[in-house]
């Protein structure tokens, strides 16, 4: 009786959904980690561009009477450039251990809290009432490109333990030349992400879905 009472409850309203303390933390650690590794890429290709800089190497050097060829300039340059990408490096490893602690949190979730059945769900709502509803099939798009999104941080993580590692793995470089060129690609797919889900959440909490932002802080409406 109490489980048929919830489930209607559930399907009466399907956008509040309670969050564990595990997934929490998780996300917003993920967050913050995605994020400094957005500002290592932009620094690195920006402000610390080697070939950019190695002339304002040469400047600076020959005003205090050094003289330095280009290939020393780049050098020098390349060298900042380098700690940043270690840096980036570290926190691809970060996200490496994140993504295997959102496999370890999602089997130790409640059933009604797992991707599968939220998933599940979201594929019934849209189902019973997608023809008059217009939100029910945005749910179910949300819950699709969170799916996505999952994909494709486990793709970096991996790809970018295969850069870093590649030599001990004895993948070929033409292979390793691909995975990165698919690295890079899938890049600009997170920033994508990242957008549309601030503007998505920002949106639904002013609007029908009041709450949502507070929900992955306080865990939710029960």
């Amino acid at each position: 009786m109490n489980q048929n009472a919830n489930s209607a409850t559930s399907a009466r309203s399907p956008f509040n959904q309670t969050h564990s303390l595990a997934l929490r933390i998780w996300h917003w650690v993920t967050f913050l980690t995605i994020t400094f590794i957005i500002l290592t890429v932009l620094f690195a290709s920006t402000l610390l561009n080697p070939r950019a800089n190695s002339v304002e190497v040469q400047k600076i050097l020959k005003e205090k009477s050094i003289e330095i060829n280009e290939q020393q300039a780049f050098g020098v340059a390349h060298f900042f450039d380098d700690q940043m990408w270690n840096l980036h490096k570290l926190l691809g490893y970060g996200l490496a251990f994140l993504v295997l602690c959102r496999i370890v949190i999602e089997f130790s979730q409640s059933p009604e809290e797992k991707v599968k059945t939220r998933m599940k769900n979201a594929l019934s709502f849209f189902k019973q009432n997608g023809a008059d509803k217009k939100e029910y099939k945005h749910y179910l798009i949300v819950k699709w490109s969170y799916s996505l999104f999952y994909l494709i941080i486990l793709y970096m993580a991996i790809s970018g333990l295969c850069m870093a590692f590649g030599r001990e793995l004895g993948i070929p470089r033409d292979l390793n030349h691909t995975i990165k060129e698919v690295h890079g690609f899938c890049q600009y797919l997170i920033y994508a992400f990242i957008l549309f889900h601030l503007i998505g959440v920002i949106y639904a909490d002013l609007g029908k879905t009041i709450g949502i932002v507070s929900g992955m802080i306080n865990g939710g409406q029960k």
